[in-house]
């Protein structure tokens, strides 16, 4: 029997490379003999989740192109070099299907393959496709798309499933509530020294319930050392902090509220978890597309938004403070998740790969 064979590409953040494992997770657990190859960028918080989870996973010498100014011109010329490595990668392994897990590295990877009459899946975690997606658009067979009004961007291609998450989070026992408020913060694999920043410049204020508070504090590397040493200096001594959560889902569980960016991911991984949470969007992003993501929360009421122009110390530790006043509202932003939750989106989107590749 001729072996399966899937290549998944795509990454430059967690965000891309996390649902790319949960598919990867259920294919190998339907085909155990499946060989599954995943291909991303050289960027080291990249390589460092693909070796905490030790997949087979090929590096591509590639760099985003929109929104990077002069920067682009670099990446443009790193395109061609992408382009054959690609292609080699693509005879040497002869894959039955390739799936685009968004993110610049999944072009060359999927459009070459779209040539080579190879079936080809994409994915779109956020709600207004990204750069790369909308020039794969025109070439591949279909599209998973993790909310229903993305579906006109993607036309007959597009199919309603999800953004599939590690399975953990759809697992997650409720949390007891308490006198004490759990906060978990975080801005993304890379951390978000903007976050980090704000949430220093609050303790003074938060200082007067320290009693009340528990905080969990994803930093990223370049911030840990200062943030660690700002906490123990303001006195707080109920805080994990560290560079990089891998088991992120744990503290899910342990947390109240959830306090990050607005990643696709992210707020998959909110809305699979039923957490309540208070996004602040990368004013930055591509798109503004985090901003339409964590409207989809607000709009049901099972988020709060605060942009970063309004991002302040004192409106921070106000909210804070509001939510240790009130749980009944982080409850009833727990249940107004509730809509939104998709079941068995990994499995689901395994089932098409299969069935692309059997077409």
């Amino acid at each position: 029997m001729k072996e399966k064979k899937i290549i998944i590409s795509g990454g430059g953040t967690a965000g891309h490379l996390y649902p790319a494992l949960a598919v990867g997770d259920k294919l190998k657990e339907k085909d155990p003999a499946l060989h599954l190859t995943f291909i991303g960028s050289r960027r080291e918080v990249e390589k460092n989740i693909m070796k905490h989870y030790q997949v087979n996973f090929v590096a591509l010498k590639i760099e985003g192109i929109k929104g990077r100014g002069l920067k682009a011109v670099k990446s443009l010329l790193l395109l061609p070099l992408s382009f054959l490595k690609s292609f080699v990668i693509l005879l040497r392994i002869r894959p039955g299907l390739v799936i685009g897990a968004g993110g610049y590295s999944s072009g060359p990877v999927v459009l070459l393959a779209s040539l080579m009459k190879i079936p080809t899946l994409i994915l779109e975690q956020n709600l207004y496709p990204g750069f790369t997606n909308r020039l794969l658009i025109p070439w591949v067979r279909q599209a998973v798309v993790s909310f229903k009004s993305s579906l006109p961007s993607f036309k007959e291609k597009g199919i309603f499933i999800g953004n599939p998450v590690r399975e953990a989070f759809y697992h997650l026992p409720p949390k007891e509530k308490s006198e004490k408020l759990t906060v978990l913060i975080f801005g993304g694999s890379q951390g978000s020294h903007f976050l980090n920043k704000t949430m220093i410049a609050s303790l003074p204020l938060l200082k007067k319930e320290i009693k009340n508070l528990r905080i969990f504090h994803q930093t990223g590397k370049k911030d840990y050392e200062w943030v660690k040493k700002n906490y123990a200096q303001n006195g707080f001594k109920e805080v994990t902090v560290a560079p990089y959560f891998f088991e992120m889902a744990d503290y899910f569980q342990k947390s109240d509220l959830i306090i990050s960016r607005a990643g696709a991911t992210t707020i998959a991984e909110l809305i699979a978890s039923q957490k309540a949470s208070l996004l602040i969007p990368f004013s930055q992003a591509t798109d503004n597309h985090q901003y339409f993501n964590a409207r989809e929360l607000e709009k049901i009421r099972g988020a709060e938004i605060i942009l970063e122009k309004e991002f302040t110390p004192e409106i921070f530790a106000d909210k804070i403070f509001s939510f240790l006043q009130n749980k009944d509202k982080i409850t009833l932003m727990e249940k107004n998740l509730v809509p939104l939750k998709t079941e068995k989106v990994s499995e689901k989107i395994s089932n098409l790969c299969f069935k692309l590749m059997e077409a």
